[in-house]
């Protein structure tokens, strides 16, 4: 590195040894290729040990994808179709159900529950959801709807959407998942999504939510058609990420999500997915921007599993979990595998020099034996919280 990029670095890394926050500037420069992305990386291990030490967590969790019929059909998605395609599927009542029974007798603790915005059903429909896995699995927390789908039940029914948080809330909803972020550029948003609810609008969203008390996620998707400006459209999405928990505190984690391209509308813009390089690189920035975020996901469906471990060396305190059924990147190409199990992860986590830990969706510690499992508060037993065969 040229003297100036490495006087620039020491000053950046004067201002993390001393907890000092980082601006535009200083991110937009550690997104720079020619920026040694080692140093960047242990910069982003310091502020990650500072928080959790040298713990690294993961969850027992399923994905539920109640239909792939979408009326917003974006450019970037490779799981969306229109009613009619021989590919389109909408699960029965029957099917929900049974997906959140597998899921609670496998020992999950958490269903991740997010879908297409069916033209041909209602709010109703969405609620009913939720209401029936409450009353049917109800160790099962319910982490479900972005705000893509939260504007839409808004819009459709005329309610607003702190009316609708609260009605979900009222029949099982327990919090929220950061998807549909994507890119908050403007000009960006309109080349990956141009139809689905703007970035003032899920902002507007999660805060409304983290006013009612519900915690929720933030992600970023990228390595798309943003890469020929990549630190600043980057930066800007992390920054107003930055503001909005300066002001609520309600994010629980950031998720960096890296764009696979097959099968999308974009493939002939960008035909292979972002390298490892670049993978390492946006997590550790971000770690070092969020430094109001107390955690960062490497998800390894996104990332794939090599470089998710790693990424737990570069800023990650969290590898998701054991992701069962998950459809939307494996649509678009994710070669990561359709599940890990407990011992996978914990080997992954171990491998990379830290100590796993099973949390549920809140970040409180879970001990388990078998499919039996329950929340520990200081060492005590809080509540037996699941329970299934062995």
């Amino acid at each position: 590195m040229s003297e100036s990029i490495e006087s620039r670095l020491r000053a950046i890394r004067a201002k993390v040894e001393s907890s000092e926050r980082l601006s535009r500037e200083d991110g937009e420069f550690l997104f720079r290729p020619d920026v040694d992305l080692h140093a960047v990386g242990r910069l982003a291990d310091l502020v990650r040990r500072r928080k959790n030490g040298d713990v690294a967590f993961y969850n027992v969790n399923a994905h539920l994808n109640p239909t792939n019929v979408c009326v917003y059909r974006c450019p970037l998605c490779a799981y969306s179709r229109d009613p009619g395609d021989p590919d389109a599927y909408v699960m029965t009542r029957d099917e929900i159900l049974a997906r959140g029974r597998e899921a609670m007798e496998a020992g999950a603790t958490e269903l991740h529950i997010v879908g297409g915005l069916h033209p041909a059903k209602d709010y109703g429909w969405y609620r009913g959801i939720v209401a029936d896995l409450r009353e049917a699995c109800p160790t099962l927390h319910l982490k479900a709807w972005t705000p893509v789908e939260i504007a839409w039940f808004a819009e459709t029914t005329g309610r607003t959407v702190r009316e609708i948080l609260e009605d979900l809330m009222a029949v099982g909803l327990g919090s929220m998942p950061g998807g549909g972020a994507e890119m908050f550029d403007a000009e960006i948003r309109a080349q990956i999504a141009p139809r689905k609810a703007n970035a003032e609008t899920w902002l507007a969203i999660h805060r409304a939510a983290h006013g009612l008390g519900l915690r929720t996620n933030a992600t970023m998707l990228y390595g798309h058609v943003e890469q020929a400006v990549a630190a600043r459209c980057r930066v800007d999405h992390l920054l107003r990420l930055r503001a909005l928990q300066d002001e609520t505190g309600g994010f629980q984690a950031f998720i960096p999500l890296a764009f696979h391209p097959q099968g999308t509308r974009l493939a002939d813009r960008v035909p292979r997915p972002t390298t490892a390089l670049d993978d390492l690189r946006t997590v550790a920035v971000s770690r070092l921007l969020l430094d109001n975020f107390d955690h960062v996901k490497a998800y390894w469906i996104s990332l794939g599993v090599p470089t998710a471990q790693i990424a737990l060396c570069y800023g990650a305190d969290d590898l998701d979990g054991t992701v069962r059924h998950e459809k939307i990147h494996h649509e678009a190409g994710s070669k990561a595998p359709e599940t890990l199990t407990i011992e996978d992860l914990e080997a992954l986590i171990r491998e990379a020099g830290f100590e796993p830990v099973e949390r549920d969706t809140l970040y409180r510690r879970v001990r388990r034996k078998g499919t039996e499992w329950w929340v520990e508060t200081s060492g005590s037993r809080q509540a037996a919280a699941g329970h299934g065969e062995g």
